[in-house]
């Protein structure tokens, strides 16, 4: 069956997560229903997949309604992870996403094996070092625990931050792009990382020291990031909007660039996304 249809078994694992009170004989019912799926080369259907937030917030508000004005029906599909998205995109179930940086982009598509390329920047929320059981960066102490994304390309991304304030040093002889905790080569203060899972960063905060918390998910959490004790000052980890490599040059994934970058669309993120990066290409807007 699986071979038949062109529906990712993670896609569907990512509306199982969705919907947790989904019951088996139903999802079976629901994987002999599907209908045997390929791309409409028409393409009156765009589906974009973003993870919960910002991202998806950004489709609904602005993106899909110029979309829609142009003639295509959009459909949104909302994720709460860093995987399920790009596999997704790269069997066929979604038509482009937007919730990664450029460097997870390559590391997860060469590792993979998939053919994925970004398209355009979008406005993105700083990763940030945020308070925990510790209010202040001055109350650093010995053993402290401090939470981090456990997803490699943004543990790196946190420990590059963590550097950044002083807290620790990465070996300089390792690409920091793709450092891990264990190429913290001075820890004076004794930290304790806590790896997790970057949608539970934010909830993470009563029970360690400090917290390093992604963007997306401090917004959807309702952090602001005046609260954020150190942002990040890198554009190295801006996100993208991304496309099969196949589909790049096709005509409606122009039409996806020029909706996110249209002087409407600025003028929205502007407004509707204080304190973000915006894409660079927007310096003069």
């Amino acid at each position: 069956m699986f071979v038949k249809h062109r529906w990712s078994v993670l896609f569907l694992l990512g509306v199982i997560v969705r919907r947790p009170l989904l019951k088996l004989p139903l999802l079976l019912l629901a994987l002999t229903a599907l209908p045997s799926w390929a791309i409409d080369h028409d393409k009156q259907e765009i589906v974009i997949g973003t993870t919960v937030g910002d991202f998806a917030d950004m489709v609904t508000e602005s993106v899909q309604p110029y979309l829609e004005q142009l003639g295509y029906k959009v459909k949104l599909v909302e994720f709460t992870d860093y995987v399920i998205p790009n596999m997704a995109l790269a069997e066929g179930a979604i038509d482009v996403n937007c919730f990664q940086h450029k460097p997870y982009l390559e590391s997860f598509s060469q590792d993979r094996g998939l053919e994925l390329s970004a398209i355009t920047q979008v406005p993105t929320g700083p990763m940030g070092l945020y308070a925990g059981k510790q209010d202040a960066l001055a109350k650093v102490k010995k053993g402290m625990r401090v939470a981090i994304p456990s997803d490699p390309t943004n543990q790196a991304r946190a420990l590059i931050l963590l550097e950044d304030v002083g807290w620790l040093t990465l070996n300089p002889n390792v690409d920091p792009l793709r450092a891990s905790e264990f190429d913290v080569q001075e820890n004076p203060h004794g930290i304790k990382l806590v790896s997790l899972e970057a949608a539970q960063l934010p909830r993470s905060r009563q029970d360690v020291d400090f917290a390093v918390i992604n963007g997306n998910y401090a917004a959807s959490s309702g952090i602001a990031f005046s609260d954020g004790l150190f942002l990040e000052p890198s554009y190295d980890f801006i996100n993208w909007v991304a496309v099969r490599s196949a589909d790049k040059d096709r005509p409606f994934v122009q039409d996806v660039m020029d909706a996110y970058n249209s002087d409407d669309f600025k003028d929205y993120a502007v407004k509707r996304f204080e304190g973000y990066k915006y894409p660079e290409s927007w310096e003069h807007h």
